[in-house]
């Protein structure tokens, strides 16, 4: 302790301007000192150091034998006081003050020279000594550089070093903006300092910060200290990717991924999993699925639930086959992903018509118990397989809920129904209606509706008109739709006559036309009946009602009437003609 008093006294006279008085030429040595003693105070050895971390307890207490000399002052004549630690309160003070103002750039190698015992052990006092000149310097708002590269100029022994970076990193209040400057000052120095303990305590400051800038510039620092050395890791780069995953970087997460192999970095399962979540989250999901894809090929896959989580977001992305090839491989390694992604990805599959086969195939893989819930996932599957006309197989589905739950409801019905009628197999749909009458189900408006529309489409107008008789006992009101058919269906085999008894029918039952029925009978009583009058009727009915009429047909009205006022014969090719202009 003694030793560290000796370089206070001689560094107070250095820098009050005079001349650092050699120890061993003093001539009024009031004790004498051991050998050993007066060999440390050698004057090439002298070095300072902070107050604050003096010992006030030396584990070679002074006795009476070896105490500390008095020298003679540089300054005045004065001597010093015998009891040097009454008066290193106010050495201390200056040492601290001129500190604030500079330090001198050679007391750094002095401090590294005399911190280093004989077996090569760095002294905890030397990185001490240097904390307390960098460690103000970054936790200040302005750093400065030029201050920081004084500090680290000096030669310094690579141990002494790496474990100073470390101390300094591992500081608390310095911004990972300021911590990521200084690290990249010591690699100009040596990269060698930079050890992976010095990179991983780096990253886990930028991450706890979640600030865009530092996490920019730790990745450009991640990339010059991983070019020609081995001290990055995967889990250094997996905390990155969870940083800028956090960030919502999608774009800057795969490009970290990108960089595994130029690191000699192995991904693991973590790492495919952040990257393609970051990935999804920006609705990359050409890139997210690319990473799946090597996901797969290296047979590294996370734990089921974040399975899921990949499956669920690459179908939101509309990625439902790609989804699936992943659901697959996972199947193989015996790692199911959570039933809620499944079924997600049994609908998600429903709405491309080439991928239906296999939603088919996955929902017959799932359990009779877990069957009894999955109403959702038979009306998306039965859907899927009438829109590809597969009505045979949509049938067998139906018969299935029946038999085994859950039980169907008029969805269900009305979609098998409706894709039979369109196929005009009427006989099959009312036998569908008939099952779903025996179940205690109503076939609602929209059941007869189609199966009108069906027998209509036919020509099975009498078909079609008990079908609607039927309706009006079962309903109170039926809808336009059920109507348009029919009057439609009239139109088409020139039965006008009918179809304005439909129309007025309509009013009667409640059911207010619409523009289209209108437009309809008016198009086909002028272009296949010539019947302008009964057209303008219609005309005029349709402006008391409120309902405009597109111009072309209001032009139809006008050029039959025409013709029919000049005496014009009507040939099949003039009525072409017509049939052209409207």
């Amino acid at each position: 302790m003694w030793r560290s008093v000796a370089a206070a006294i001689a560094r107070k006279s250095k820098l009050s301007g005079g001349l650092c008085v050699a120890l061993h030429s003093q001539p009024q040595v009031l004790h004498s000192i051991p050998s050993k003693t007066a060999a440390f105070l050698a004057p090439q050895l002298i070095f300072h150091q902070d107050p604050r971390y003096f010992s006030q307890d030396s584990s070679t207490p002074l006795s009476d034998e070896a105490q500390i000399p008095q020298f003679e002052s540089a300054f005045g004549g004065e001597d010093v006081k015998d009891d040097i630690f009454g008066d290193a309160h106010n050495v201390f003070d200056e040492l601290c003050e001129e500190n604030k103002e500079g330090v001198d750039e050679n007391l750094m190698s002095d401090v590294v020279g005399d911190d280093e015992n004989e077996g090569g052990v760095v002294s905890e006092e030397a990185v001490l000594e240097k904390m307390e000149n960098v460690v103000p310097l970054l936790q200040s708002g302005n750093v400065d550089v030029g201050a920081l590269r004084s500090c680290l100029k000096n030669d310094i022994s690579v141990e002494l070093l790496e474990k100073f970076v470390l101390r300094v990193v591992e500081t608390p209040l310095i911004s990972g903006e300021n911590l990521i400057g200084f690290v990249k000052l010591v690699l100009e120095k040596d990269k060698v300092a930079v050890s992976t303990a010095v990179v991983e305590a780096l990253v886990r400051v930028v991450c706890i910060e979640r600030k865009r800038n530092s996490a920019y510039a730790l990745w450009d620092l991640l990339k010059e200290v991983g070019e020609d050395s081995v001290v990055l890791s995967t889990e250094i780069l997996n905390s990155l990717l969870s940083l800028l995953s956090v960030l919502g970087k999608g774009k800057a997460c795969y490009e970290v991924f990108d960089k595994f192999g130029e690191f000699n970095c192995v991904p693991n399962e973590e790492s495919f999993y952040i990257t393609a979540e970051a990935l999804c989250k920006r609705s990359i999901f050409d890139w997210a699925v690319s990473v799946c894809e090597t996901m797969v090929n290296a047979g590294k896959l996370p734990d089921i639930e974040k399975v899921g989580k990949i499956i669920t977001c690459l179908c939101k992305g509309k990625k439902a086959k790609d989804a699936h090839a992943l659901y697959l491989f996972a199947k193989k390694q015996d790692k199911i992903p959570p039933r809620s992604s499944v079924n997600l990805l049994i609908s998600s599959l429903c709405r491309e018509d080439v991928n239906v086969p296999l939603a088919l195939e996955m929902l017959n893989e799932v359990s009779k118990e877990e069957k009894k819930d999955a109403i959702k996932l038979f009306s998306s599957v039965i859907q899927g397989l009438c829109r590809i006309k597969d009505t045979d197989k949509a049938k067998v589905l139906l018969f299935d809920m029946i038999e085994s739950g859950p039980p169907p409801g008029n969805a269900v019905f009305n979609t098998i129904i409706n894709n039979l009628s369109k196929a005009g197999e009427m006989k099959e749909a009312r036998k569908i209606m008939k099952v779903m009458e025996s179940r205690g189900l109503k076939p609602d408006v929209y059941t007869y509706s189609v199966i009108i529309s069906g027998y209509s489409k036919g020509g099975e107008m009498e078909e079609a008109r008990k079908v609607l008789d039927e309706a009006k006992t079962k309903h109170s009101k039926l809808t336009p739709v059920t109507y348009h058919t029919l009057i439609r269906g009239y139109c088409k085999l020139e039965r006008f006559d009918e179809a304005l008894e439909l129309l007025s029918e309509m009013k009667k039952y409640g059911v207010q036309p619409n523009a289209d029925e209108y437009n309809k009978l008016i198009q086909s009583l002028c272009l296949k009946a010539l019947d302008w009058k009964t057209a303008q009727k219609l005309l005029d009915e349709m402006e008391n009602n409120g309902l405009y009429l597109i111009g072309i047909t209001r032009g139809l009205i006008r050029a039959v009437k025409e013709l029919e006022e000049e005496g014009v014969e009507t040939a099949d090719a003039d009525v072409e003609v017509i049939a052209n202009v409207s």
